[in-house]
């Protein structure tokens, strides 16, 4: 599972657990990206899993490589890129294209992840916004980049909110201005080769289903089924 879902997740997992008698292990691992930590990597060196909980874009990328089992793959929720500032520092206006773009230029380092939401930060919306001369880390995960924030070694990070509101030591400044939002999908489906069809499609159904909506609500996100 990627990030941007974890929140969520932890909070619906125990629920599932009590209710069906199924024990889940959790592994965790970026969407999209380079680097051995990503799903995709993991996976095509025969970690095993069940079911994977990642971007819509990522998982798109496995069903391509016939690491699904067709039919399986459900949308769970969607979330908006956001700005995390360091906790109890002054927050930044970035509610429009104009702010936005001045808090990135005055900022000495912006901390995103290599993941789907970074990945179009810097091929699509810090090209098209003239940021090239920027001072950006591209961190491996989410919370990597929200540490940077924590700790001072980067003034902003931008990422999904869900993996901003409850990040420690930082806080949310606000979601970017809905001209240049990416809104991303988190989706889930059953690995190909699974020994646990029925088990895995019974945990998509309990995260896609209406009693999970305020557990995914609450972490930022906006339930989709």
């Amino acid at each position: 599972m990627s990030g941007g879902f974890t929140c969520a997740y932890e909070r619906l997992l125990p629920e599932f657990e009590r209710t069906t008698g199924i024990k889940v292990t959790t592994g965790s691992g970026a969407s999209q990206g380079t680097g051995p930590q990503t799903i995709s990597a993991q996976l095509a060196r025969g970690i095993p899993a069940d079911v994977v909980i990642l971007s819509r874009e990522g998982l798109n990328e496995l069903i391509a490589e016939n690491r699904i089992v067709d039919g399986t793959d459900v949308d769970l929720a969607r979330t908006p890129l956001g700005v995390a500032v360091r906790a109890r520092t002054p927050r930044l206006d970035v509610s429009t294209v104009e702010t936005f773009k001045q808090v990135l230029l005055k900022a000495r380092t912006v901390a995103i992840p290599g993941s789907t939401g970074g990945i179009w930060l810097m091929t699509d919306l810090f090209p098209r916004l003239g940021l090239a001369k920027i001072n950006v880390k591209v961190t491996p995960r989410g919370t990597d980049a929200t540490a940077m924030v924590a700790a001072g070694y980067a003034d902003l990070a931008v990422l999904p909110v869900s993996e901003i509101l409850h990040a420690t030591g930082v806080d949310f400044a606000g979601a970017i201005a809905p001209e240049i939002q990416l809104v991303q999908v988190f989706s889930a489906a059953v690995v190909a080769g699974s020994n646990e069809i029925e088990g895995s499609k019974r945990l998509i159904e309990f995260l896609a289903s209406a009693g999970a909506s305020e557990a995914i609500r609450t972490s930022g996100m906006e339930p989709l089924t």
